[in-house]
């Protein structure tokens, strides 16, 4: 026997090869114990993976799930110690238990650079203690995301600050620490980038201002659910490096936040508001930003035609803009018109509740040659006049989206000879839209991705009858046992959720995604000469 490998038949005929060299444990267990032949045990004790540097075996663990890392790290005590100190990044649940077990677990994860705390509102989170003593244990963070952690105060984020001067992005929500905390935060991590703020109850009416500090480098600011967001005006106003700036469903009037913005010599590209209390002043002062490439305007019931022909006269290098009108009927095609004759830089167009009519599309189909994705969605004007009119113009159109529109099956049926670019076509919600359609387009344009109403496939993706999930980074539970995170320990925007509670959807439903490898099975069936070298089972 020696060091040959061992040839082992499965039940379905398969011939697995085992080599033994590749295992530490005794031969005789191998062979199963007491009377079987013994092998020369000089050379069958060796373990070959002893020859692998310590490098080689951390970017293999990289390429594995966090379940596979898990069990591999109990292998023996050198796969435990390259796991560790290759980890960069970290999940914990950050319940109060766990703070007797952070000197231990740190002391094994010292390498950690992105690392997310999370608690869930029935618990008590970690105290100012435990994050010092974090912050001291983790001197290379570059990323930090506090998600409910209500029991840390200012004076935790203070000294937390002052240990962290790597830290380049940091997400916060759902926390109590108020002004002083950020102020820290901004003062003391030079290096910061990113800043993102959910939800944070210590900004409230009698909060103090957030302040600029000496010296900045952030490029990226996220405001949401704020009682009082406009504490933050100083740092948004006068931040010369800010690149992007998304407001998102916080109280108060923001005109003159953004009125402040556009006095100042802004770097702005990307411009998010969403469900704000702003007006066509707040949009003449985004206009004063002129390197405005991105901009999106959603759900602001005040703003009208004359902010957007404002933004559309002064921002020549806009690229994207989406616009939810919400059925208000302020923004139409007046506003569009503007668009379409000062924007002919536009790639992307997304208007969702806009009434526009033939007029505008024409126009922007017309002048805007660069346009590569648009979305129409929610509009009762755009029929298939207006379609027709995109097929023709729209030379440069790739991804095109029509969701509850007044489309029938002819103004589909006009996108066959007409955007000849075209690789994704997605109908939904037009009621007078037939499958049958869907079919012949798609036999017309064999390039060409179809998806509407109806349609077989699933959000779950099938491999032999199973669902594949998403690989997860690793999350440590009470006791420090690392168990598997929804969303990884990266540090994010907003959203980051949803990922894991995609993948539970498709774990659970994907046995429908099966009847697309059952129908392929009956094909098979039906014309067996086409399997050829195939094996019966």
């Amino acid at each position: 026997m020696g060091q040959a490998p061992s040839s082992t038949t499965e039940s379905n005929g398969r011939e697995v090869v085992v080599d033994l060299r590749l295992w530490s444990v005794s031969p005789a267990i191998v062979c199963g114990g007491g009377g079987g032949e013994s092998m020369d045990a000089g050379k069958s004790d060796r373990d070959f993976t002893l020859d692998l540097p310590d490098e080689c075996l951390a970017h293999v663990f990289q390429y594995l799930g966090a379940g596979d890392r898990k069990r591999c790290s109990l292998v023996c005590k050198r796969w435990l110690f390259v796991d560790g100190q290759n980890r960069h990044r970290l999940s914990l649940d950050a319940r109060a238990e766990i703070s007797s077990f952070l000197t231990s677990m740190f002391n094994r994860f010292d390498s950690v650079t992105k690392l997310a705390l999370r608690c869930d509102r029935k618990s008590v989170s970690l105290s100012d203690e435990a994050l010092v003593v974090i912050s001291v244990r983790c001197l290379n963070l570059t990323r930090v995301k506090l998600r409910g952690c209500r029991e840390i105060t200012d004076l935790g984020m203070v000294e937390f600050a002052k240990n962290c001067g790597n830290l380049k992005k940091l997400s916060v929500g759902s926390c109590n620490f108020g002004a002083k905390g950020v102020n820290a935060m901004l003062e003391h991590c030079k290096l910061l980038e990113e800043l993102s703020v959910k939800r944070l109850r210590g900004i409230h009416e009698a909060a103090g201002l957030i302040h600029l500090p000496s010296s900045s480098s952030l490029r990226s600011i996220c405001l949401k659910e704020l009682v009082n967001g406009q504490v933050f005006e100083p740092l948004v106003a006068g931040t010369r490096t800010l690149k992007t700036l998304k407001i998102i469903r916080c109280l108060g009037d923001w005109d003159k936040v953004l009125q402040m913005i556009g006095e100042g010599e802004s770097s702005l590209s990307e411009i998010h508001l969403e469900r704000l209390q702003v007006s066509d002043f707040g949009l003449s002062a985004v206009s004063k930003c002129s390197k405005v490439e991105t901009l999106h305007i959603v759900k602001t019931p005040e703003c009208s035609n004359f902010g957007l022909i404002d933004v559309a006269e002064r921002c020549k290098l806009l690229r994207k803009l989406h616009i939810d009108g919400w059925r208000t009927n302020k923004i139409g095609d007046e506003g569009l018109l503007a668009v379409a004759r000062h924007c002919l830089n536009l790639q992307e167009l997304v208007l969702i509740g806009v009434n526009a009519t033939h007029k505008s599309i024409s126009a922007i189909a017309s002048n805007c040659e660069k346009l590569e994705r648009l979305a129409l969605c929610g509009s009762g004007t755009i029929g298939d006049t207006e379609i027709a009119c995109i097929a023709k113009k729209c030379g440069a159109l790739r991804k095109f989206c029509i969701k509850g529109c007044a489309v029938s099956d002819l103004g589909i049926e006009a996108l066959a000879a007409g955007c000849p670019n075209l690789v994704k076509l997605k109908v939904k919600k037009c009621k007078v839209v037939t499958g049958e359609i869907g079919e012949w387009l798609r036999e017309q344009r064999r390039t060409l991705v179809v998806s509407m109403d109806g349609d077989e496939t699933e959000a779950a993706v099938a491999v032999d009858g199973e669902s594949e999930a998403a690989v997860e980074e690793p999350r440590v539970g009470q006791a420090g046992e690392i168990v598997g995170s929804g969303n990884g320990g990266g540090g994010g925007g907003s959203g980051n959720n949803g990922g894991s509670r995609l993948a539970t959807i498709r774990s659970k439903f994907g046995f429908f995604a099966g009847r697309n490898l059952v129908s392929c099975r009956f094909r098979r069936w039906s014309h067996p000469n086409n399997d050829n070298g195939s094996s019966s089972t």
